[in-house]
């Protein structure tokens, strides 16, 4: 069960409808034995290796996340339809939202200093290993990352990791990504330099339940 919240008071720069978010405050794990050794075993095969990927991507180490940002299924209030994505930077969360009041959240990670773009846009496309190059502004802040000015090539090191979906608002390109990665101890933190990462097993996952042109609400 997905608990709810309040709904967040956060403007969105072009407004939203109203949406009630929310994470779960009780632990991920059921409370008897055979129910936690059922769920534990349920999540090491959903953060399993994917060796059949174009770069093998290992085991998720469980260890490294909160339990409370693994991916779950259930129940989410919203004024949005199905098959939107919505952000929540403040809960560290992503939903993907479900017929009959349902949906699959996510845990994320957001940059630093917050997420400096909300509103409503949409997932323009999608890449799977994408080449990922640096903003200008990102190469004067960073000079070693001058190597990259042209693109650096998919890699399991290669900061969108598996897969990547571009966020465009208005037509443009708004210069933000939902993308992979391999750090599962930056998931619930303001780590990276504005772009929302997941797990690359729960990126992977959205990434083909998502289809080009999916509505997106950033909070």
């Amino acid at each position: 069960m997905i608990n709810h919240s309040s709904p967040s008071r956060r403007a969105f720069c072009l407004g939203a409808g109203a949406a009630v978010m929310g994470i779960a405050t009780t632990p991920v794990f059921a409370n008897s034995h055979e129910e936690r050794l059922a769920e534990l075993h349920a999540y090491a095969e959903m953060y399993g290796p994917l060796p059949n990927e174009q770069f093998p991507i290992p085991a998720v180490d469980l260890s490294k996340i909160d339990p409370i940002y693994l991916r779950r299924f259930g129940d989410y209030q919203t004024d949005e339809p199905p098959g939107t994505v919505i952000v929540d930077t403040a809960k560290r969360v992503l939903f993907l939202t479900l017929p009959e009041g349902k949906a699959i959240r996510y845990g994320v990670g957001i940059g630093r200093d917050g997420f400096s773009w909300s509103g409503r846009a949409i997932i323009n496309h999608k890449k799977a290993w994408p080449t990922w190059t640096p903003p200008a502004e990102m190469i004067e802040r960073e000079p070693e990352l001058e190597e990259w000015r042209n693109g650096m090539p998919p890699s399991l090191e290669n900061p969108l990791g598996a897969r990547a979906l571009y966020i465009f608002q208005d037509g443009r390109d708004t210069l933000y990504r939902l993308h992979g990665t391999g750090q599962p101890e930056t998931i619930g933190k303001a780590v990276s330099s504005g772009c929302v990462r997941l797990l690359h097993q729960d990126v992977i996952d959205l990434y083909n339940r998502v289809p080009d042109k999916t509505p997106i609400v950033v909070l």
